[in-house]
């Protein structure tokens, strides 16, 4: 069998555009009978998603633009797909997951000194059956190709494209400023074979008169002779982000779903209290997505202004939970009255006691109280749970109406017992009192009928009346393949 060639996406920074770039190329090649699969050697992300493991039975977890990706694809994602994933914890400690399998918490000299080779080894072997089973593969980089004091030991960047003998597209973000300076450094910066392997460059994120910027078009290709594939307009397809680059800072506000074009008072706005280790804020999107919602990330210690509040996961319920307690949101969420949603982490947060602390926090504290408004405990050990998931939703609370089939995942320590008789809406999991309710189901907003349920019970609550305006037919994967229908793949050797 023909091994497969490999493109690298490679950027001169975080957030320049390599995964919607990946994921419309994924998603345009599939469609011209391609046989296409995205890779990530390694990924610094808290935004995951359950996949079977390549290797050997059960699941295991990958960063999400890499499960994207592979929708984008038209296929099933697989640990394969990011053999290495970073998922950072706190206190400089992330949990290292090596082919879907969390293997331990490690600060980043100890990762790099114990299991950095091991992580190598398991994403070489992981792209090599990639390569064997496919016609192309359309590797993601890390952050910058160009991070001088990282060469040594860039798995996803510098170590990919040797490994894979990967020919390079390097993007850039132009609405920072500062474009040509970014893609020039960073080709002065590369080492000499990687410099040698870049066939060329993308520009993202361009609003105007394409005009104005041939002649610094120009002048880059004549000075480097590196071409210029594409200049792709800013727009965002609505794929979900890998981490939380796109999230406002702790300390500030950030609103997303308002440029919709509906009427304010046609509105509802949903709080997400900004955790310090937030994960899975990708749940949220969805919503952000729906015409008339605002999805507002708030401080810890803000004001719950608002019509309904969601808990996203966190990597660390037990830190975030302190912090929320500290900041005075316990208090101000036994106080709102209305549709409150804990999803994974929010969920155990929401309810009366976190046991075995210690396990999953980094202090030393045995127990931690919750917010106590879900009668449940949960209680840490050091097994993860891991799966995709299938149940039957009869909704009630905040869902009330939503009867059917949802799909989703869960990834989480610790179990949630119930401690009085209580409404449980997903075959037996989650759990709903009054208006709160609070379940392991990630991805649960991805599903319509919950997601419409719950939009019309916010509305509802909220005393508003709920406009008429349709979500966007395309899905997000072909509006990405739009986005970079205008890259030149011939030198990319892609027809």
């Amino acid at each position: 069998m023909t091994r497969a060639r490999t493109v690298l996406v490679a950027g001169t920074a975080s957030h320049v555009g390599k995964s919607t770039v990946v994921a419309g190329l994924c998603r345009c090649l599939a469609d011209r009978g391609v046989d296409v699969a995205p890779f990530k050697a390694q990924n610094m992300s808290n935004n995951a998603r359950a996949v079977a493991r390549s290797e050997g039975t059960g699941f295991g977890e990958i960063g999400v633009s890499q499960y994207v990706q592979a929708n984008a694809a038209r296929i099933s994602a697989t640990t394969d797909h990011n053999p290495v994933l970073l998922k950072p914890r706190g206190n400089g400690e992330s949990q290292l997951v090596i082919d879907g399998e969390a293997i331990d918490h490690f600060a980043a000299g100890e990762y790099y000194e114990t299991h950095w080779q091991c992580a190598r080894e398991a994403a070489e072997a992981a792209h090599e059956r990639l390569a064997e089973a496919n016609d192309l593969v359309i590797a993601e980089g890390a952050g910058s190709i160009a991070e001088i004091n990282l060469h040594h030991r860039d798995l996803a960047n510098i170590e990919t494209a040797r490994f894979a003998d990967a020919d390079i597209l390097v993007v850039a973000d132009i609405e920072r400023g500062g474009v040509f300076a970014s893609l020039l450094g960073t080709l002065e910066l590369v080492p000499t074979d990687i410099r040698e392997r870049i066939v060329g460059a993308v520009i993202t994120k361009f609003r105007g008169n394409r005009s104005i910027l041939e002649p610094g078009l120009e002048a880059f290709e004549e000075r480097t002779g590196v071409p210029v594939l594409g200049v792709l307009p800013y727009d965002d397809p609505g794929l979900p982000e890998e981490d939380s680059v796109a999230l406002p800072a702790l300390d500030a506000f950030g609103t997303f779903g308002d440029d919709d074009g509906v009427p304010e008072e046609q509105s509802v706005t949903i709080a997400v209290p900004r955790f310090p280790r937030a994960s899975n804020v990708t749940d949220v999107e969805p919503l952000a997505r729906t015409p008339g919602v605002r999805v507002r990330f708030l401080p810890l210690d803000a004001p719950i202004s608002v019509d309904a509040v969601v808990l996203t996961g966190t990597k660390n319920t037990v830190d975030d939970a302190i912090a929320a307690r500290k900041a005075g949101l316990y208090e101000r969420l036994r106080g709102f009255d209305g549709p409150i949603v804990g999803l994974c982490g929010g969920y155990q947060l929401l309810g009366e006691r976190l046991r075995n602390a210690d396990i999953e926090g980094t202090g030393e504290a045995k127990s931690v109280p919750g917010v106590g408004l879900l009668p449940i405990e949960t209680r840490f050990s050091p097994e993860k749970t891991v799966k995709p998931v299938e149940r039957r939703l009869a909704g009630g609370g905040p869902l009330e109406g939503a009867n059917g089939v949802v799909s989703g995942y869960e990834i989480h320590m610790g179990d949630s017992e119930v401690l009085d008789p209580v409404e449980r809406p997903f075959d037996g999991e989650g759990a709903i009192d009054g208006a709160v309710l609070g379940t392991y189901l990630h991805g649960l907003f991805e599903n319509r009928i919950a997601r419409e349920a719950f939009v019309d019970r916010v509305f509802e609550s909220a005393g508003r009346v709920r406009s008429e305006t349709s979500e966007k037919d395309q899905s997000p994967y072909d509006r990405a393949a739009n986005l970079i229908a205008e890259i030149d793949l011939d030198p990319l050797g892609i027809e």
